[in-house]
This record gives C-alpha cells, sequence and structure tokens, in this order.
C-alpha cells in the first residue's frame, strides 16, 4: 500500500500489538463523513474491530463532523460496517476465538475514490517485548547516526 494515500492511521496499533495477518476492508459511510475523512478529522485512536453475526464492524473510531455540513451532518461516534469477503470474516472469526489475538484497525486510506480501511490480526505485546522494540529502534538509529558521521569526517 502507498503511505502517500493514508488519511489516518494508528501508530498506537504498531506500539501496543504485534501485526499478524494485515486486511483490507471497504467502510459503509453516511452523508458527510467521507469529506471528513478527506479532510483527516477521523481518528482509530480508540477504535476496535468485532464480528457479530457474520459480520464486520469497527467499533470506537471518531470521525469529526463536517465543517460545512448541515441539520443533515453526521454521528460523531457510531459503530460502521466494514465489508469484506466471507472467507476473510470466516478467518478473523476463528483468529479471534483463539486466544490472545484481536483485530485492530490500522489505517484509513483512499483507494480509487473510495475509503478502505486496513485491519489486522494481532497479538497484544507485553512490557518487556516493547521495551525490547524500542531498545532495538534505538540502537538502529544510532547506527544509521553512526554510519552518516563515518561518511562525512
Amino acid at each position: 500500500m502507498n503511505q502517500s494515500n493514508e488519511l489516518v492511521g494508528n501508530r498506537r496499533a504498531y506500539h501496543d500489538y504485534e501485526i499478524i495477518e494485515p486486511f483490507e476492508a471497504g467502510i459503509v459511510l453516511q452523508g458527510t463523513e467521507i469529506k471528513s475523512i478527506r479532510n483527516h478529522g477521523a481518528s482509530l485512536q480508540e477504535a476496535y474491530v468485532k464480528v457479530l453475526s457474520g459480520e464486520v464492524w469497527l467499533v470506537g473510531s471518531t470521525i469529526a463532523p463536517y465543517r460545512f455540513g448541515n441539520i443533515h451532518n453526521h454521528e460523531e461516534k457510531r459503530d460502521r460496517k466494514l465489508l469484506m469477503h466471507k472467507r476473510e470474516i470466516n478467518r478473523l472469526k476463528t483468529a479471534v476465538q483463539e486466544k490472545g489475538l484481536t483485530i485492530v484497525p490500522l489505517s484509513m486510506y483512499l483507494s480509487k475514490g473510495k475509503i478502505k480501511v486496513r485491519i489486522a490480526i494481532a497479538k497484544g505485546k507485553k512490557n518487556f517485548d516493547k521495551r525490547s522494540d524500542i531498545k532495538e529502534k534505538d540502537e538502529k538509529k544510532r547506527m544509521q547516526q553512526a554510519l552518516k558521521n563515518s561518511r562525512y569526517a
């Protein structure tokens, strides 16, 4: 996926979860929601995904009211249906039934004029996993800096 067309991201998901298998899903939007998302007026920070009776729902996401909307503006926090193939929904359903796995939204982006949601089956990280990831990232940054400085010395 091209990161340049990403409208809304969930950086916290990469910190708190180990991403196992990503999926792409369409989303059912109403009224002025698309315009608000295009203006980066959405948030996935507290959002999660659940499977109910063969349907996938995005719960807890926020899409800010459109500034130029009227009395028919959309509701800010509501459950939004995600559109996926039946076999993908079944894969998600069986993964959630496994102990320790969950479904998290990663980003919203524009694809061929439509808003898509990137979700993933993920496993929660323990605190020591988070610390080791931060340590690795710092070490990598230090090595890059050392290489950069050695070239110009």
